[in-house]
């Protein structure tokens, strides 16, 4: 740190002469609004408190929480306090990344001193050096797959089991670090690497939302903690914060379940008993592997589950101590798993949701988790950041605090940082003065004719979010009709490498639903058009009517948990149209409820930033005329 400093006042200099003169001098835009932003959260870590902070795209919210605590660490160290590291927590190994081989590498050269990360994981992510060796004296080497066995050597020379190109899953289970080490080695890598983490060598500590609701789930229970004690905790990507922890207080069930189960049967050489799971099973994965559709029942999936649930059964009766220890746990797991499926819990939520390859997962979830996340999460005594572009709609956090038991804690304050994007400029909102209505017998005609006018209005370059697969697949199907001058691509499975087309194909148009609603990026000029046929409310599951319950009336439990819900959706979905200061876009929402006289169009302009709004076409393809080069209208892709 170039200054020092021992009094609150001097920490918040420091957080100026950073971001005002260091970090310009390297190159930084000087943003009066994550200085602001840095200081809000370093208030919060001096008073132990719990900060919201909705920070709008382009705000710089990581480097303000990355200068915050790195100020706050040397705070705490010119005051004698004892070293604890920070805790930043994120859903996506692509922020974790970033932070440990992007911002921190260039903050230290800002900062001329060495700030170090690790990212932290579960013990099924490391290799335990006691089962490597055992693994690799039982395997046969002639018969073994020449890649999988040369993943096997590698781990000798590795920690992260997610470094081994071509490890088998078989092998994964067999040698990452077990529960309880059962080992009688003095040192081994996962317990230097332990020791590391426990030392003074990293201030900062990252790990995904899932471990550090497990390592509060630990804390909370009495048990030994996964993770170290902090002096702050940064909650990153905060908006998934309630998604992961219906998974960690909760249990899923995925085809790869059963695939794994079936692995190790066929590799302990149990061949008939993996084949009669595998044809049990059969009705049940293939319903999962379709894309995931929010109208297909659960009751559907739960009928699927009684063959595989007897199958289990008999398998488990014959073959219990036959199998390795580790076949028996999966075996035991899946039986039980499917079993609480099969016959439901009082005490439980049953619901389906959408994977990463847009499969079918089957969850389950306890119904108080509120209290869960307060007697485990907020309940340490720590200060805590949570930060998000979506945490709030307008100034308004009530949604997020309701969801994660925030309502009453007084710890708790507020802060939202606006974009610093011009989108009065960069920016247009069109809203059709009679767009089709979903009833309409001739819905999917008419509003495929109102996307083409669109896409002819501004040449392509479009992206068109869907609320659902099957409306998704009705547009697209009429689109190819069309024969448009520009390649028409649809969001699937496949999707790094659908991305990779469509941005390398001037004026293509991507269909997406889904997970593409939010943390795709699309800077530039790919992305000049954002279509929103339809305002993305949740559908009603058994969450929904759960929460339904504790409203006196259906009108107050739309305002106060169903169009907050939509706003948020749509302000991430919003997100996708401008990724940098230069980016220029139109945004078009064809849902008759966002239209001018719609019963939501005051709640689709409170969720979005101030711009222009226009009804017309011809305006739409004025300004697209006026905002983007001449490059961008020569440019087509290959049909």
């Amino acid at each position: 740190m170039v200054n020092t400093f021992n009094n609150r006042q001097n920490a918040h200099n420091q957080i100026d002469f950073i971001f005002k003169n260091l970090l310009p001098a390297h190159g930084m835009i000087e943003r009066p609004g994550q200085i602001e932003l840095a200081h809000t959260m370093l208030d919060a870590m001096l008073d132990g408190g719990i900060a919201l902070c909705d920070a709008g795209t382009g705000i710089g919210k990581t480097y303000a929480y990355l200068v915050a605590g790195a100020v706050f660490q040397q705070y705490r160290a010119e005051n004698e306090q004892p070293f604890r590291p920070i805790l930043i927590s994120t859903s996506s190994i692509a922020l974790q990344n970033a932070i440990q081989q992007d911002y921190l590498p260039f903050l230290s050269e800002v900062l001329q001193t060495s700030i170090q990360a690790v990212v932290r994981k579960g013990k099924t992510h490391y290799v335990c050096d006691e089962r490597l060796e055992r693994r690799l004296r039982q395997i046969n080497r002639g018969k073994k797959n020449k890649a999988a066995l040369a993943a096997l050597h590698s781990l000798r020379e590795k920690l992260d089991l997610d470094q081994a190109a071509n490890l088998s899953s078989y092998d994964r289970e067999r040698v990452c670090v077990p529960p309880i080490c059962d080992c009688n080695r003095e040192r081994c890598c996962y317990r230097d690497f332990l020791d590391a983490c426990e030392a003074t060598r990293y201030p900062f500590q990252i790990c995904n939302h899932n471990l550090l609701l497990a390592d509060a789930i630990h804390r909370g229970t009495g048990r030994k903690p996964i993770l170290p004690d902090r002096c702050a905790l940064i909650i990153d990507e905060a908006h998934k914060l309630p998604e992961a922890a219906r998974q960690m207080f909760g249990i899923t069930l995925e085809a790869a379940d059963f695939q794994v189960a079936e692995q190790s049967l066929r590799a302990e050489r149990y061949l008939l008993a993996a084949e009669h799971l595998t044809a049990l099973s059969k009705p049940l994965l293939r319903k999962m592997s379709l894309p995931f559709d929010e109208d297909r029942s659960l009751a559907d999936f739960i009928r699927l589950l009684v063959g595989p649930g007897r199958g289990l059964a008999v398998i488990q009766r014959k073959l219990r101590y036959l199998v390795t220890p580790a076949t028996r746990g999966q075996l035991e797991k899946l039986a039980s798993t499917v079993l609480l499926f099969r016959d439901g819990n009082s005490g439980m939520i049953f619901y389906t949701q959408e994977d990463k390859q847009n499969r079918t997962i089957l969850c389950a979830t306890i119904i108080d988790l509120t209290a869960q996340l307060r007697s485990t999460l907020w309940s340490q005594e720590q200060p805590i950041l949570l930060a998000s572009g979506t945490l709030a709609v307008g100034d308004d956090f009530h949604r997020f605090r309701e969801e994660t038991g925030l309502m009453a804690d007084n710890r708790v304050s507020e802060s939202v940082s606006l974009s610093p994007f011009d989108y009065q400029r960069n920016c247009l909102l069109y809203l059709p003065l009679h767009p089709p209505h979903w009833q309409d017998q001739k819905y999917n005609d008419k509003i495929t004719a109102e996307i083409v006018n669109l896409l002819n209005a501004t040449c392509g370059h479009a992206l068109i979010l869907f609320t659902a697969y099957a409306a998704m697949s009705a547009v697209q199907e009429r689109l190819m009709k069309e024969k448009l001058p520009w390649q028409v691509f649809s969001l699937g499975r496949n999707a790094v490498h659908t991305m990779e087309k469509f941005k390398t194909n001037p004026g293509s148009i991507l269909l997406a639903a889904g997970a593409a609603w939010e943390g795709f990026d699309f800077p530039g000029d790919c992305v000049s058009l954002l279509i929103i046929p339809r305002l993305p409310f949740p559908r009603p599951d058994a969450r929904t009517e759960k929460a339904r319950e504790a409203y006196p009336t259906l009108h107050d439990f739309i305002r106060s948990v169903v169009v907050p819900e939509m706003q948020i959706k749509l302000k991430q979905g919003f997100g996708r149209a401008i990724r940098t200061e230069t980016d220029t876009c139109v945004v078009a929402i064809l849902d008759e409820r966002a239209a001018q006289d719609g019963r939501y169009h005051g709640d689709v302009l409170a969720a979005l930033p101030e711009m222009p709004v226009t009804s017309s076409l011809e305006v739409v393809a004025s300004f697209i005329q006026s905002v983007k080069g001449e490059d961008y209208f020569e440019i087509k892709g290959d049909v």
